[in-house]
C-alpha cells in the first residue's frame, strides 16, 4: 500500500470533510444531535465564515451540489449576478479595461447567504438558531485564528490603516494582527446573527423563519447596510476610489436557486458539476478529451496528456462558457468534438490558446486573454479590449506570475504586491485559497460546497455587519457580446466547481478543492487515482489519491485581475520523480518546481452502496484541513 500522510476515515454514522478543523468538527456535532448531512453543511458553511475569513464570507457565494438519499442530484446556484448598473459602458465610462479585483465595482449580489438557506429550507432539519450558534460562538467568544489569517492581514495593514479604516476596527484591534494562540473575536459579525435570530423569531415555523431570514437578507437591515457600504467611496486595484453599483433593488430581487448539474458519463462513472456560469463542465471536458487507454499513472506521459487535455479544455472554457449568451454544452462534451480536439495532442507541449468551433462557431475572446504574466501588476496590453476572433499565442513568455487578486492559489513566482492582495511568499507561494467542505450521513444524503468570495481583502468590512462585500464581478470581460461579458442580470462565471460522483447511477462521492483556476485539474487528478485505484501503484483510497504528488498549469487566462498567463507552464510539487520533470521538460513543458506539499487542497467523502460503508479524507497541506467521523 502506498504511504499516506493520515487513514481514509471509516464509518457508518456521518462523515465529514473541509478545509478547516472547527467546521469539520461542528459539522459533525450537528449529526451527532440528529441533524442530517444538509444541516451539518450549513452549520460548517458558517463557522468557516468566521475562521476562514481570508478565504470566505456571508456576502460570497457558494455553489452546492446536493444528492438526498433516493433523489435527484441537484445544484443549488449561490452565485449572484450582476447589479441592473454593472454594465460594460458605466466600467468603460470610468476609464476601466478590466472589472478591479477589489473594491465596490467588483461586487456582484451576494449570494452565499441565500444558498444555504434554502438548502436549510427545504433540505435540513434544524432550526436556524441550531446551525448558526456555532459560528456566533466562535465569533462572540473566540477562535484561535491559523496563521494565514495573520499573513493575510499583515500583507493589507497599510491599505487597512489608511484606507479600509472599517477593516482595521475588526481585523487590527489596538493596531495588532490575529495571531495563532491569542482569541480572536468579531463582535460585529456576531450581533449581525443575533439581530437577524430576534427579528425572525416571531415569524412561525421552522420554515417561515428561514423565510424571514432572507427577507431580512434582501430588504432589511442586511441589505440597507450592504447598499451604503457599495455607495462609499472605496480604494480598489485601480489605484481609485470608486462607488459600486449594488442597490436595494438588486438585493430584492435576486434568490438562489435549484438546476440539474451537468454531467458526463466515463467507464461506469457520471460526475456532476455545476453549469457553465462556473468553470465545472472543464472537468468534464477534460474526462471527455481522454484517450481509451490511459499512461501508467503519475509517468511523465499520463502529466503530459492531463496538461494538454486541460489546456484544450481551458481554452474552451474562455471562448464559450459564460451566462451572458447561450453555452453549447452538449456540442463541447460530444463524442466527435472530443475526438477532434483530441487529435491536436501530441508528444510535446502546446504554448498556445486553442479554443474549438463547436457547431462551426468561430471562437471569440477578448483581447486581455492573450496578455502573458508579467511582475507589473495592472497592466494592460495596447489596444485591449475589444473582442476578436481567437488568435494563437505563441512562446512561453514573461516571468513570474500574476496571482488572482482576493482568491490566491499555489505557486506562479515571484511578483510585486498588490494592493489588497494577500502577500506572496519569495517561493511565489501566496498565503491562502478559498474553502470547501463534503458531508455524508447515516442515511446516504451528500452534499459538497464550495463557499469563496466576500474575502476580507475584498472589500472595506461593512461597520453595521462585520463582513466585507464580495469581487466576483472581476472574472467577468468588459468586452461587448461575449458568453462572460459584464451583463446586468447576468452571473459572472465563477471558478468555484464543487463535485459529485456516481457509480453506476448511484451517489458514492463529494469532493472539492479551494484554488481558483486549479480546482478543475486537481480535481481531475484526485479522481483519476480514485477511479483507477486497481491500476496505480497497489491502490490509493481517499487519502492516498489527496496525498499523491499534484501539479496545475497557467497556460490560458486567468479568471482573476489581472488575468495573466503563462503559456507552456506547469507546476509541480517537489515530490514529483526527477525523471518525470525531466521528461516533461524534453517535451518543452516550462517546469516550475513547488515544494513538496504545495499542490492541491482536497477534501472528499465517500459511501459504498453495497455495504453502507463511510469514508473521508482531506487534504494535509496547509496544516489546516480535516476529516471527521464515525
Amino acid at each position: 500500500m502506498e504511504f499516506t500522510t493520515r487513514p481514509t476515515l471509516k464509518g457508518t454514522f456521518g462523515m465529514v470533510s473541509s478545509t478547516h478543523w472547527l467546521a469539520s468538527q461542528c459539522a459533525m456535532a450537528v449529526l451527532e444531535d440528529g441533524g442530517n448531512a444538509f444541516d451539518a453543511a450549513v452549520a460548517a458553511g458558517f463557522v468557516l465564515h468566521v475562521v476562514e475569513p481570508h478565504l470566505n464570507g456571508p456576502a460570497g457565494e457558494v455553489p452546492i451540489i446536493l444528492a438526498p438519499a433516493g433523489g435527484e442530484v441537484r445544484v443549488v446556484c449561490g452565485q449572484g449576478v450582476a447589479p441592473a448598473g454593472a454594465s460594460v459602458q458605466h466600467y468603460r465610462g470610468l476609464g476601466l479595461e478590466l472589472v478591479p479585483g477589489t473594491g465596490p465595482l467588483a461586487a456582484a449580489v451576494p449570494g452565499a447567504f441565500d444558498a444555504w438557506m434554502l438548502l436549510l429550507r427545504d433540505h435540513g432539519t434544524r432550526h436556524l438558531a441550531d446551525v448558526l450558534k456555532y459560528a456566533i460562538g466562535y465569533a462572540e467568544d473566540g477562535h484561535a485564528p491559523v496563521e494565514n489569517v495573520a499573513a493575510t492581514v499583515e500583507s493589507v495593514r497599510d491599505l487597512f490603516e489608511k484606507e479600509w479604516v472599517s477593516s482595521a476596527e475588526v481585523y487590527l484591534p489596538a493596531g495588532r494582527v490575529p495571531r495563532p494562540g491569542r482569541l480572536f473575536r468579531n463582535q460585529a459579525l456576531a450581533a449581525t446573527w443575533r439581530r437577524l435570530l430576534a427579528e425572525v423569531e416571531g415569524a412561525g415555523d421552522r420554515e417561515a423563519r428561514i423565510e424571514a431570514a432572507r427577507e431580512v437578507w434582501r430588504r432589511g437591515f442586511i441589505a440597507e447596510a450592504l447598499v451604503r457600504q457599495a455607495a462609499r467611496p472605496t480604494m480598489d486595484t485601480s489605484g481609485e476610489r470608486h462607488t459600486g453599483t449594488l442597490a436595494l433593488a438588486d438585493l430584492a430581487a435576486w434568490s438562489a436557486t435549484y438546476e440539474a448539474p451537468a454531467t458526463y458519463d466515463w467507464n461506469g462513472w457520471t460526475l456532476c458539476k455545476a453549469g457553465p456560469w462556473s468553470q465545472g463542465p472543464v472537468l468534464l471536458q477534460q474526462l471527455a478529451l481522454l484517450p481509451p487507454e490511459l499512461p501508467a499513472h503519475g509517468s511523465a506521459e499520463y502529466v503530459h496528456l492531463l496538461v494538454e487535455g486541460c489546456k484544450l479544455a481551458m481554452a474552451d472554457r474562455e471562448a464559450w462558457y459564460g451566462d451572458a449568451a447561450p453555452v453549447p454544452l452538449a456540442e463541447l462534451l460530444s463524442d466527435g468534438y472530443n475526438t477532434a480536439r483530441r487529435a491536436l495532442v501530441d508528444g510535446t507541449a502546446s504554448h498556445e490558446l486553442r479554443p474549438g468551433s463547436p457547431g462551426g462557431r468561430a471562437p471569440r475572446l477578448s483581447r486581455h486573454a492573450h496578455v502573458v504574466a508579467t511582475d507589473e501588476p495592472g497592466s494592460s496590453p495596447p489596444g485591449a479590449g475589444e473582442p476578436t476572433v481567437a488568435k494563437r499565442v505563441g512562446g512561453v513568455g514573461g516571468v513570474g506570475g500574476i496571482g488572482g487578486v482576493g482568491e490566491p492559489t499555489a505557486a506562479r513566482g515571484p511578483r510585486a504586491p498588490v494592493p489588497g492582495e494577500p502577500e506572496v511568499a519569495a517561493d511565489g507561494g501566496t498565503r491562502g485559497d478559498t474553502c470547501h467542505l463534503d458531508v455524508v450521513d447515516r442515511w446516504g444524503n451528500m452534499v459538497a460546497a464550495t463557499p469563496s468570495g466576500g474575502w476580507l481583502q475584498s472589500n472595506p468590512v461593512v461597520p453595521e455587519l462585520g463582513f466585507p462585500l464580495g469581487t466576483r464581478l472581476q472574472m467577468a470581460w468588459l468586452d461587448e457580446g461575449l458568453p462572460n461579458s459584464l451583463t446586468p442580470g447576468r452571473r459572472p462565471r465563477t471558478t468555484l466547481t464543487p463535485s459529485l460522483a456516481l457509480r453506476h447511477g448511484v451517489p458514492v462521492m463529494a469532493f472539492g478543492t479551494p484554488g481558483g483556476d486549479q480546482q478543475d485539474q486537481w480535481q481531475l487528478h484526485f479522481f483519476l487515482a480514485v477511479a483507477l485505484r486497481p491500476q496505480v501503484r497497489g491502490g490509493l483510497d481517499l487519502q492516498g489519491a489527496i496525498d499523491a504528488p499534484n501539479w496545475h498549469n497557467d497556460s490560458f487566462p486567468g479568471s482573476f485581475h489581472p488575468r495573466g498567463m503563462r503559456p507552456g507552464s506547469v507546476t509541480v510539487e517537489a515530490r514529483t520523480p526527477p525523471e518525470v520533470v525531466a521528461e516533461l521538460r524534453r517535451r518543452g513543458h516550462d517546469v516550475i518546481i513547488g515544494d513538496d506539499w504545495s499542490e492541491g487542497r482536497l477534501c472528499a467523502v465517500a459511501r459504498d452502496p453495497a455495504t453502507g460503508v463511510l469514508s473521508a479524507a482531506a487534504n494535509p497541506r496547509g496544516m489546516q484541513g480535516y476529516a471527521v467521523g464515525r
